[in-house]
């Protein structure tokens, strides 16, 4: 999880209504393959970098949060530009509102984040093919399986935070 030598990330929609930045790198980023995120994203997969969300500062313009029905059944919030629509972030019921995905699609590099992990590959398109040497696994994961201890402890303070 290399993200090289900086510290903040900025990103945005289409249409420059809304631009944010990461304050730091994201605990881990997946890719997600679930037939959920292909429908929403109308395409292959989704890809998702896990951060605090107080370590998302909106530098222009607000976010209008739709509640979106998710595979888990407890839903997810999406936060969208007003204007153009795109999604910037999702929040999922899991950590509430602790920690955003943001899709890594509207960073202003989003290259820099190449996924940690595959996930939900069971359902994955058949043309797609996983890179080796990057985890995939069928459905969803452990956590303390995958993620770095680093990031580990980040969501452990985070959570533990978000219930206080």
């Amino acid at each position: 999880m290399d993200h090289s030598q900086a510290t903040s990330f900025d990103g945005g929609c289409d249409c420059r209504q809304v631009r944010y930045r990461m304050t730091s790198t994201p605990m881990f980023v997946h890719c997600c393959h679930c037939r959920w995120c292909q429908r929403e994203t109308g395409t292959a997969f989704a890809l998702n970098a896990l951060i605090e969300a107080e370590r998302v500062e909106l530098l222009q313009g607000e976010v209008e949060v739709i509640d979106t029905p998710s595979n888990s059944g407890k839903g997810q919030k999406i936060s969208r530009c007003p204007q153009c629509r795109i999604a910037l972030w999702s929040n999922y019921a899991g950590a509430g509102d602790a920690i955003r995905f943001v899709r890594v699609g509207s960073l202003d590099d989003p290259d820099r984040f190449p996924p940690d992990i595959h996930i939900y590959t069971s359902s994955k398109q058949p043309w797609v093919l996983l890179p080796a040497g990057v985890p995939a696994v069928p459905e969803y994961y452990s956590s303390k399986l995958y993620w770095p201890k680093a990031s580990l402890a980040r969501r452990a303070l985070v959570l533990a935070a978000a219930v206080r």
